[in-house]
């Protein structure tokens, strides 16, 4: 049985192990702002993070758990710098989102090549983050849109769930337009279904 000065080595060997884990993602997030996806191999990601193939190997099991791993951190609260009112419509919530990913857009085209490959036999964590993240996205938007139909700010003819769906579909989509092509009217398409979805006046 481990004495105490076993389990705070054991301890100290696990914070240790965490903190590497974290330097690692930290720095694969700034390689991958910068670059994107562009289908390469883990031991090429580990030269440019800096590590060795097998530290690499260690904390994370394939090129695509290290994808998965590196855009679930890049959109943690310590990477993601927004100011969102809290009466914001899911739309503006969006809207400033996109916002915040022109400025990463190797970040965009890995959460692209992410879903893309969720679409693919022989991808189980990309297809499992594609599933979990729709579902959550869609459950969160519903709800807010049916407070907001409570308070009056988005129109209570419609479906929440509906709307979720159609919010989530809408900036996937305009994001993929944006990345092959700079000048589509991403913002702009946004902001009017935001209009499109509040009240007569």
């Amino acid at each position: 049985m481990p004495d105490d000065e076993d389990r705070s080595r054991q301890r100290g060997a696990y914070a240790k192990g965490i903190a590497r884990r974290q330097e690692i993602l930290d720095r694969a997030i700034e390689v991958f702002a910068e670059r994107g996806a562009d289908r390469t191999s883990l031991r090429a990601i580990a030269r440019e993070v800096g590590v060795t193939h097998a530290a690499l190997s260690h904390y994370f099991g394939s090129l695509e758990e290290l994808l998965v791993a590196v855009y679930q951190e890049s959109n943690a609260p310590a990477h993601r710098h927004e100011v969102v009112p809290e009466d914001a419509t899911p739309v503006e919530r969006m809207i400033t989102s996109a916002r915040t990913n022109r400025s990463v857009p190797g970040l965009v085209q890995l959460y692209s090549t992410l879903v893309a490959s969720a679409l693919e036999d022989g991808h189980p964590a990309a297809r499992e983050f594609a599933t979990v993240r729709f579902a959550e996205l869609r459950a969160g938007i519903a709800d807010a849109v049916r407070q907001q139909q409570g308070s009056g700010r988005i129109r209570d003819d419609v479906d929440p769930d509906a709307v979720a769906a159609l919010v989530v579909a809408a900036s996937d989509g305009l994001q993929t337009q944006w990345l092959l092509d700079d000048t589509a009217p991403q913002h702009e398409a946004l902001a009017l279904l935001d209009r499109l979805l509040r009240p007569a006046s």
